[in-house]
């Protein structure tokens, strides 16, 4: 009996794990695209001549914000199974 208790006690422990870093990825990646798109606004606010360099480079740094939350959710499937 204590045996199927701790394998629950686990499990589940597991599963807030998962949950957890899933929640700490998705505001990082709020987070992260907020700022990058902020800082362009302001950006091209000053310099609208620039527009296509400062778009391309916010979609780069949007992107790699996006793939470490991506990251993230996927080690919250990891923790989730161990």
């Amino acid at each position: 009996m204590e045996e199927v208790v701790t394998q629950v006690a686990q499990t589940f422990s597991g599963l807030g794990l998962g949950a957890i870093g899933f929640g700490l990825a998705a505001i990082g990646g709020g987070v992260g695209v907020g700022l990058a798109g902020a800082g362009a606004m302001g950006a091209i606010a000053r310099q609208p001549e620039l527009y296509g360099r400062i778009f391309t480079l916010f979609m780069i740094s949007a992107a790699m914000s996006e793939a470490l939350a991506l990251m993230g959710f996927a080690l919250a499937f990891i923790a989730m199974a161990v």
